[in-house]
């Protein structure tokens, strides 16, 4: 979900700095096979990452895991595709499936893990998602997410408001939060990554509306500026800038700024992927309970259904071998373990059902996360267009905040956009491009 930004060489080894666990020792003082384990720097995946490696490292006392961080959004993806360029990546590291998977050139840079025993637990999208040619790369890093709308529970309560079921209704309820004062929708446009969930959580309506859209976007037959269905997303951004319901700060807000508001009711919804529920435990600790999550809304209400996204993936680089090797292997089953999965929900609040079939969610979850599975349960799910084609353009993020805030217009937004993927599917040596 993050892409673009020239970051220096340098300045990115500078800050990969001694983390380079694949160029070092392979024993630490006391002769355990050490390994580096590179996460992102979300506070909250921070957390889970500590409780991941605890839990192995208590059940697996011959590898000792460092743990390392990297940037979030664009910066980090340069960081991650350079550090594989240069064979300085992480013994283990953590990062997206689907397209921006695809984008590492998987074949070349990482290590298959198809035999493993615990591969066959998986569940068969996210399998999908971390495999090139029927060859296994990834464990899951968490569970599947569902995007579209975070909402203040006890706000909608005091408005009397209903959970909007179409984009109609969702702007009616935005007409009486900003009448009572409330910003109806948070922005945090200083994180450009989190500009693009607007758009890319309304996939469930453009698949319901056009079931052949991935296949033809991929083949380069559908277009976003040319399917209006695909184009919606990009006009819900400039119709909700010109009616004056993003907050005021929008432009320098952050990300759990963003959790923060929604969670206290500074703002009626959030547009966001159901990860953030782990990240409402530092942001809103003591407000949890009064977010409630639903799908984006679109024009067909008997059509409703959320926007589904699978876990990032764990990921062991070529670069890795030996006793490091077999170490990384151990840590990366670990994680797709029942073990890893209860470690991961000890640490923090979970966002969605686990895609390891050997793993449970815990009997109290958040109410946004009863929300999303009511949708699954349901069937009403379409994964996201990144898992269902490879393209996924890197300056979606930039093209999306210049559009929310009416520097450029919908459909110059989405016609950019169009040109955008072009260069990706080019770059992946897609035919008909």
């Amino acid at each position: 979900m993050r892409l673009s930004a020239a970051v220096l060489l340098a300045g990115i080894l500078t800050l990969a700095g001694c983390s380079a666990g694949s160029l070092g020792s392979s024993s630490d003082a006391n002769g355990k096979t050490e390994i580096t384990f590179l996460t992102n720097n979300d506070p909250a995946n921070v957390k889970v990452a500590e409780a991941v490696i605890k839990a192995f490292e208590a059940k697996d006392s011959s590898v000792h895991v460092k743990l390392d961080t990297r940037p979030q959004g664009s910066e980090g993806d340069n960081l991650i595709k350079t550090r594989l360029a240069t064979g300085d990546m992480a013994d283990v590291f953590e990062y997206n499936s689907g397209s921006l998977f695809q984008a590492i050139a998987p074949q070349a840079n990482l290590t298959p893990v198809t035999g493993a025993a615990w591969a066959g637990d998986l569940d068969p999208t996210f399998k999908q998602v971390v495999s090139v040619n029927n060859e296994v790369y990834g464990s899951p890093w968490g569970g599947a997410n569902g995007g579209g709308m975070f909402y203040n529970k006890p706000l909608y309560a005091k408005l009397g408001l209903q959970i909007p079921r179409t984009w109609d209704q969702f702007m009616a309820n935005n007409a009486k939060i900003k009448a009572a004062g409330v910003a109806p929708v948070e922005q945090t446009y200083s994180e450009t990554w989190t500009s693009q969930v607007l758009v890319l959580a309304d996939y469930h309506n453009v698949a319901t509306a056009n079931p052949d859209f991935a296949t033809r976007y991929t083949n380069n037959q559908a277009k976003f500026a040319t399917t209006p269905a695909a184009l919606a997303g990009f006009r819900h951004l400039e119709q909700l800038k010109k009616a004056g319901y993003w907050n005021a700060d929008y432009a320098s807000a952050k990300y759990n700024e963003g959790l923060a508001a929604v969670a206290t009711g500074k703002a009626g919804h959030y547009p966001m992927i159901t990860f953030g529920i782990p990240a409402l435990t530092t942001a809103a600790p003591d407000n949890i309970d009064d977010v409630g999550f639903f799908a984006m809304p679109g024009t067909d209400e008997s059509k409703n259904g959320v926007t589904l996204w699978e876990p990032s993936g764990i990921y062991i680089p070529k670069s890795t071998k030996d006793a490091r090797l077999e170490a990384a292997k151990k840590f990366q089953a670990f994680v797709a373990s029942p073990e890893g999965c209860a470690a991961n929900a000890s640490a923090a609040a979970v966002g969605g059902p686990f895609v390891v079939k050997t793993c449970k969610l815990p009997d109290t979850v958040a109410p946004a996360v009863k929300d999303l599975a009511a949708y699954v349960d349901a069937g009403a799910v379409t994964p996201a267009l990144e898992f269902l084609s490879p393209i996924k353009g890197p300056a979606l993020e930039q093209i999306t905040v210049e559009v929310g805030s009416g520097i450029r217009g919908a459909d110059a937004g989405a016609e950019l956009y169009d040109e955008d993927v072009k260069k990706q599917a080019q770059q992946l040596g897609l035919q008909g491009w």
